[in-house]
């Protein structure tokens, strides 16, 4: 009864607070190799608590000293989980109206750009950047600077032009860089379907809020991938769509995606399913 009567609504905020923070991890590491990780460590304080308990001095001993450098493990091991967890944390809803003014004439000419890629097979992937920088990743590409243009994508990604290996990276409306690379997604339950494209769009957006449209080279099938989850088999509708809610109205709340993967459903046109792939 002590405690409850000291329980001030200070403590009650703290908790909530950390509370939300190891849910909103706990989320961001769900069906990776982050929880195994993490497993781990459970598992080696469960240890430590036993053997501190029962008496083995020497087991007791080793694992204190282990995690006496335990917070500089976990840092090494979750950086890009905490780091996510920092950039969810920060988006605020004044950052969010930051990021709402990419023009629908922008989203015209990708679509466009993307749906006569698909119909010749020529493999595409468009970056979009959101809250987090992607200055790294356009850094080691071909610095462009110049306008989205339906002429200008179909021309980088021409199989015969030198720029057409790699990402294409959109910054502030405007194309930053081609030809970058991005890291690769180490998920092993993905489809062996997916191809370098499709995995290196997942892969940087594990790391970043960022959003990318992938054109297949071999299937000519247009995917859409956010928060390491993609949407496969979109039409030209559903593509423009998904990315004005992206792009222009902000986060959404991925119902429409929990649908599709759970029901089957199809797409706004009609078309074929779209494939949702968990991290």
């Amino acid at each position: 009864m002590d405690i409850l009567t000291q329980f001030g609504w200070t403590d009650a905020v703290e908790v909530l607070i950390v509370a939300y923070v190891f849910y909103r991890l706990l989320l961001l590491i769900r069906q990776t190799r982050a929880v195994r990780m993490a497993v781990g460590l459970v598992l080696l304080a469960v240890v430590w608590w036993v053997a501190r308990l029962v008496g083995l001095n020497m087991i007791d001993w080793l694992l204190s000293n282990v995690f006496t450098y335990i917070v500089f493990a976990v840092i090494v091991l979750f950086q890009n989980e905490i780091r996510r967890v920092l950039t969810s944390l920060g988006r605020t809803p004044f950052f969010r109206s930051l990021a709402r003014g990419t023009s629908l004439d922008l989203i015209d000419e990708v679509v466009t750009a993307s749906t006569s890629l698909a119909s010749k097979r020529h493999g595409a992937i468009l970056v979009f950047e959101r809250e987090m920088g992607l200055s790294n990743y356009i850094e080691g590409g071909i610095a462009l600077d110049a306008a989205v243009s339906y002429d200008l994508l179909v021309s980088i990604f021409n199989p015969e032009a030198p720029l057409h290996d790699g990402a294409v990276i959109i910054q502030r409306g405007r194309i930053a860089a081609a030809s970058s690379f991005l890291p690769l997604t180490l998920n092993p339950r993905l489809s062996r379907e997916l191809g370098s494209r499709h995995r290196a769009a997942i892969g940087i957006t594990e790391e970043t809020d960022a959003v990318a449209v992938v054109v297949s080279e071999e299937t000519g099938t247009i995917s859409l991938v956010r928060d390491g989850r993609i949407t496969r088999k979109l039409d030209a509708a559903s593509l423009a769509s998904k990315l004005r809610e992206l792009l222009q109205m902000g986060e959404t709340d991925g119902s429409e995606e929990v649908g599709e993967q759970a029901a089957g459903g199809r797409s706004a046109s009609g078309e074929e399913a779209a494939e949702v792939v968990g991290k």
